[in-house]
């Protein structure tokens, strides 16, 4: 695997692996050439529309997630990837680390934890000033460790849920020779060990042997001259790398030597006799020269670490990638949000219960502090392949700009590689620019209304609104006279459409809800209310234009009632009319989605009952089949044995077969995937057996298919065979089957088997086929000397489900083959 390109820019941090995972795919590789710059990613999505979604809060709440400096710091300067191809390598790599995660081996070998800083270590390894530490090498043997037991963890097992990982993995090598070193030089309380070079554990074993003769020295002079009264303690100390006796003060003229400290107290005093001159100056000599060693070794290290640089910062970022992934997972968790693909632009745009992320993560801080929590509600955003714009209207506070931005923060999160939280089914298709105006954007500084600062902000972006961008309009040409913003905004509807955009406009203009409604590649919708309590629902109905509830927005926000009343007086008689047709219309949309909402209900519970009963199917007839089985083992033994009969025994394995037969019925009444087509090519799986064939011919007239069963082919009944799932249908070939004649039956090949295995595989072979209820089988046991044959022979002689055996024909195989028929 080759390394990562050094010179790549660093931007998107968070996709720094991506590289080398697509190098391993070839067609892939070029996804990365000429990653863009800063102004290139504004063009894509300006920081005016990130600000505006408040990705910055999506961000800080990853970060706060992250245990390394190094995460956090990724995390928050994350931005939308600039390609597709990064922003599902991102993806995909989450749902392999998810899968990782998973693993109970994977959890007890290895948990993502923080490890030390060592970013100062090497931006000061380059500097001609740079002195090596032992703390920041203990450091960075903490970092490596660690390192290497996660790429350990990864590599452990190659599984295909979690490959891409792997592969990632792979890509970062560990500097081998660096980390032996660090292993071998640096202690867990980082130190050097005596270890680190042959020198320094030959002046830290002399040091260690002049402490222990200055030990002895002390204690034969304090117990020769009786002196153990004038000292603090009973032992030596140190001071100013000295060895010193700590001597009460009221002695300190009563001994030759040198004073060269006092306690604080004032009652102590260290004092070097003159027996320990020598020996000390001795001991200092040992210090320098250790001191000299520890530098030379340090330097060492210093210099591994500068040769094998890369493959340290390499092993960095794998541990930054997984911390940085834990994040995620762990603030999917938190918003209840999962992967989201973006898929081609044909397949439309469909969010089902989608939440707005700020939304849960306010509800769930809320819970935490055990107080009542703001209730999110989810929304379908739909459109559908052919729409291009999408009109929303409804009262006031209904929820409009909130549908807006979940649909562009949720857009953002998944360009980033990032979960959303919405239901399983949903899919985005991918957008080349995404421009947000919404909320009031006046600036009294630079002398610029609402209404000027959508339009100075929309003329900047217009030359970049083409094919492939999302343009989100709140309320475009509210804040001017209302004639002439409804014409503006429907004139740039109207562009954008055959720019080839996609719009999300919520507006409360007549003139655009009238527009929407007879237009082609527009669908319009509405936010729902209560048709008693007039309350919003924050539900969006389709197909159908809401009034804006201005009149009950005033009036719940406390705004005198005679004002209320003058205005409902001033309305006009039609726009009365309108308003009760809006508010029929708004109870039939809410009649149809609470209909739909039963049916959703009941499909997920019809889901739930037929996934339990094919669950307990399934239980049923492993525990029958184990059962039968164990039934006709104690009957071949009883037969054989000759405590029954052949005829008894032949009865009670027709009563086992009859079970069997009962269960396949049961499952054929309740198989949720019945055959209702078939044909060459097509995989099916055969109920009794439990075994998934491809369809290598069909009898129409006899009601019945030719499988081939992983190289056996046998005739099966159209009423045995179910459909598989989402099985894709092959090409057959009459050569992949083996066999081309129809009335080929299952066959048992033993030939250059020893006795004792082909008769243990024989009765396995015909224990099988009796109780699929099969008529004949074939074995194969060659011609050679015959005493292969006569053995087989012998034994089928003694079997009670046996009606009679004879060789096959000579075009068939002649004596190197026994046919068997079944009673």
């Amino acid at each position: 695997m080759p390394r990562a390109r050094t010179d790549a820019p660093l931007l998107f941090s968070s996709f720094r692996g991506a590289e080398r995972f697509l190098t391993a795919i070839p067609e892939e590789a070029a996804l990365l050439e000429g990653i863009p710059t800063t102004q290139a990613l504004i063009e894509m999505i300006h920081l005016r529309t990130l600000n505006a979604l408040e990705f910055s809060k999506i961000t800080a709440l990853l970060a706060s997630f992250c245990l390394t400096e190094e995460g956090r710091t990724r995390a928050e300067s994350l931005l939308p990837a600039p390609t597709q191809g990064e922003a599902d390598f991102a993806l995909t790599l989450f749902d392999a680390f998810l899968a990782w995660q998973a693993d109970t081996d994977v959890r007890r070998l290895y948990v993502v934890s923080a490890v030390p800083d060592v970013s100062p270590l090497f931006r000061a390894l380059s500097r001609p000033s740079f002195l090596p530490d032992a703390n920041a090498f203990w450091a960075l043997r903490s970092v490596l460790n660690t390192a290497k037991n996660a790429r350990s963890a990864i590599l452990l097992s190659k599984s295909a849920a979690w490959q891409p990982l792997a592969t990632f993995a792979e890509g970062h090598e560990l500097p081998k020779t660096l980390l032996q070193a660090l292993n071998r030089c640096i202690s867990d309380d980082a130190l050097l060990k005596d270890e680190s070079s042959p020198e320094l554990y030959r002046l830290r074993t002399e040091i260690r042997s002049l402490h222990q003769h200055c030990l002895g020295k002390v204690r034969d002079f304090a117990n020769k001259y009786n002196i153990l009264s004038y000292l603090q303690e009973e032992f030596m100390t140190i001071s100013q790398d000295r060895y010193v006796l700590p001597l009460k003060a009221t002695y300190k003229g009563r001994l030759q030597g040198i004073l060269h400290d006092w306690s604080q107290t004032g009652e102590t005093c260290y004092f070097e006799p003159m027996f320990l001159v020598e020996l000390n100056n001795r001991l200092q000599g040992l210090k320098r020269e250790e001191r000299e060693e520890e530098m030379r070794v340090l330097d060492y290290l210093a210099d591994l670490l500068r040769r094998e640089r890369e493959a340290a910062e390499s092993a960095l970022a794998l541990l930054s990638e997984l911390d940085f992934l834990n994040a995620k997972k762990r603030m999917a968790e938190k918003l209840s949000a999962r992967i989201v693909r973006c898929t081609p632009r044909e397949e439309g745009l469909h969010l089902y219960a989608a939440r707005h992320p700020l939304l849960v993560l306010q509800e769930e801080e809320a819970k935490e502090r055990k107080e009542t929590p703001h209730l999110v509600h989810p929304l379908d955003i739909a459109l559908r392949p052919d729409d291009r714009c999408l009109l929303i209207t409804g009262g006031n506070a209904g929820g409009k700009t909130v549908c807006l931005k979940t649909l562009g923060l949720i857009q953002t999160m998944v360009q980033s590689g990032l979960p959303v939280p919405c239901d399983q089914g949903s899919h985005l298709f991918w957008l080349e620019r995404m421009d947000a105006f919404i909320g009031d954007e006046q600036d009294l500084g630079d002398h610029v209304s609402t209404f000027t600062a959508q339009i100075k902000h929309l003329a900047k972006a217009w030359k970049h609104l083409t094919e492939g961008s999302l343009v989100l309009l709140d309320e475009f040409g509210a804040g001017t006279d209302p004639t002439h913003g409804a014409a503006l905004a429907q004139a740039v509807l109207e562009r954008l459409l055959e720019r080839g955009s996609v719009v999300l406009c919520a507006t409360h203009f007549p003139t655009l809800k009238i527009w929407a409604l007879s237009s082609e590649h527009v669908r319009a919708a509405s936010m729902l209310f209560d048709p008693h309590s007039k309350r919003p629902l924050f539900r969006l109905a389709y197909d159908q234009v809401g009034q804006s509830q201005t009149l009950l927005v005033a009036r719940e926000h406390g705004l005198p009632e005679e004002i209320i009343c003058r205005a409902e007086k001033i309305l006009l008689v039609n726009d009365e009319e309108t308003g009760s047709l809006l508010d029929r219309l708004n109870a039939l949309a809410l009649s149809r989605e609470k209909e739909l909402d039963e049916l959703r209900r009941l499909q997920k519970k019809n889901d739930a009952d037929t996934r339990n009963l094919r669950e307990k199917l399934s239980r049923e007839r492993e525990d029958l089949i184990g059962e039968v089985s164990k039934t006709i083992q104690e009957l071949m033994r009883a037969w054989k044995s000759g405590k029954i009969q052949a005829k008894e025994a032949m009865t009670q394995l027709k009563q086992e077969r009859a079970k069997l037969t009962a269960q396949r019925t049961e499952e054929t009444r309740t198989a949720s995937e019945p055959l209702r087509a078939i044909s060459a090519g097509q995989k099916v799986r055969h109920k009794t057996l439990q075994k998934t064939g491809l369809v290598t011919d069909v009898d129409e007239r006899k009601g019945r298919a030719r499988l081939d069963l992983g190289g056996i082919s046998i005739w099966a009944s159209l009423a045995d065979l179910q459909e598989t799932a989402g099985a894709p249908r092959i090409s057959a070939s009459p050569a992949g089957t083996g066999v081309t004649d129809p009335g080929f039956m299952p066959l048992l090949d033993v030939r250059g088997e020893r006795l004792e295995s082909a008769q243990r595989a024989l009765e396995r072979f015909l224990d099988k086929n009796v109780l699929a209820g099969l008529s004949s089988v074939e074995i194969v046991h060659g011609r050679g000397t015959g005493v292969l044959r006569r053995a087989i022979h012998s034994y089928l002689s003694t079997c009670p489900g046996i009606d009679h055996f004879e060789l096959a024909p000579e075009d068939q195989g002649g004596d190197g083959k026994t046919i068997v028929y079944f009673r």
